[in-house]
């Protein structure tokens, strides 16, 4: 039966929600044996899936596993999602703004692989900060501070966690219904009503065109308006990194800045902060237009509000709360050093994988899922692009553990930075 299926999807047709339930329970129980799922995966990559067969999917791997249920929450419940980039540090903001705001977060965020951070690992340069979080722990939280920020849940939609492990060993990652559904799953197991999606574009973005971002955004809107959920997608750049720094305990230490009053904050950052914030409040009815969404979202920063909710979250969750007001406490690297330009003129380009390249080489990522990551090392951007530069004007900031590091750093640090003549335009973070 399990091969008449995988020939019908082969053969460009459409399969229903019983068979692919089938496939994807069989495979979860350990009925259906991987050789035949991959096969399915490759037919998937290959004819692509309807709507009707995306969100079905989507629905399965969700109640595949344990869901949280928020419906007893009196306040709007949200999730955000960032596609990821080089840089991102998005939600170590944004969750403890909106909960500052009055929406309810239950956050479920991953660790880092490749050439992308994790907020996870993020979050474990704070000392004593639990990510590992249970469902009941979650909900506990929430209904206590109104935001919880935690790594995802083994027992949260496990169908996607084997499909996907199978897609990498079988170059079916790239296929956008499977990469539509396996975001919504969690989310979906997340139990929010309404969904807010960052979806990344450019060379530091797992989509590097805009073409994909936007079908990947329609097709992950769909899903959610499928399954009852209010959801709004924005398209932002990632064409250079995102923000001041790349590393971990860098980033939250850029994190802690932006939520600050008196805070030094990256102007592209902050304003990609400020504009989902807007989308998240109108979403939820908080506020009846963007434009008052963003006073809202303004107010909490000027105020110190959400700088408090973030110092609260630590603290219900472990973490030294400390660190809000003193982030020296966070591990820092023993060797700093600069990267200057070469020569003068405009910076047109700062290339995103070059600099999270150098990252990995000192440390900061992992290349395989068992590499131990150094929390205190990493690169800071000093300038964006359109930004005038001076020959021998910093660039770059160098965290690094050993000289040997450095010299490494500086090479690969050279071929991500270039430098034009004539003034070059900067670039929006929000794209649409």
């Amino acid at each position: 039966m399990t091969s008449l299926i995988i020939a019908r999807k082969r053969d460009g047709g459409e399969l229903s929600r019983a068979e692919l339930e089938q496939i994807v329970l069989g495979y979860v129980r350990g009925d259906v044996p991987d050789y035949q799922v991959a096969a399915w995966l490759m037919a998937c990559y290959l004819n692509g899936l309807t709507d009707a067969e995306t969100l079905a999917l989507t629905e399965i791997m969700a109640a595949s596993g344990e869901t949280l249920d928020l419906s007893s929450l009196d306040a709007p419940t949200l999730d955000k999602h960032s596609t990821g980039g080089v840089g991102d540090k998005t939600s170590l903001v944004l969750v403890p703004l909106l909960a500052a705001g009055g929406i309810v977060l239950a956050k479920m965020s991953g660790r880092g692989l490749g050439f992308t951070g994790g907020t996870v690992d993020k979050l474990e340069s704070i000392s004593g900060y639990r990510t590992e979080l249970t469902a009941s722990e979650m909900l506990a939280q929430v209904r206590r501070i109104g935001c919880c920020l935690a790594g995802q849940s083994a027992s949260l939609a496990p169908a996607d966690k084997l499909l996907y492990a199978l897609r990498d060993a079988t170059a079916t990652v790239e296929s956008i219904p499977l990469i539509a559904a396996s975001i919504m799953s969690k989310k979906l197991a997340g139990g929010a009503h309404h969904i807010l999606l960052d979806v990344k574009v450019g060379a530091g973005a797992f989509m590097e065109t805009r073409d994909r971002a936007e079908a990947l955004a329609r097709a992950l809107t769909r899903i959610g308006a499928g399954a009852g959920r209010r959801t709004h997608a924005v398209l932002t750049d990632m064409s250079q990194p995102l923000g001041y720094t790349v590393g971990n305990a860098l980033e939250v230490r850029e994190a802690i800045e932006t939520l600050r009053p008196d805070g030094r904050a990256h102007p592209r950052f902050r304003a990609l902060i400020i504009h989902l914030a807007a989308q998240a409040f109108t979403m939820c009815g908080l506020e009846p237009s963007v434009e008052q969404g963003v006073a809202r979202a303004e107010r909490l920063l000027r105020s110190g509000d959400a700088l408090r909710k973030f110092q609260q979250m630590v603290e219900a969750q472990g973490g030294d709360p400390r660190v809000a007001e003193k982030p020296d406490l966070l591990p820092r690297a023993p060797l700093v050093a600069e990267h200057s330009a070469h020569r003068s003129g405009y910076v047109a380009q700062i290339h995103p994988r070059q600099v999270a390249l150098t990252a990995l080489q000192l440390g900061a990522g992992r290349q395989r899922k068992e590499d131990t990551i150094d929390h205190a090392v990493g690169i800071e951007v000093l300038k964006a692009v359109g930004d005038p530069v001076e020959a021998g004007e910093p660039v770059f900031r160098i965290h690094a553990r050993a000289k040997t590091q450095l010299a490494q750093a500086h090479d690969t640090l050279h071929n991500a930075l270039r430098i034009d003549p004539e003034p070059v335009e900067p670039i929006a973070v929000v794209l649409s």
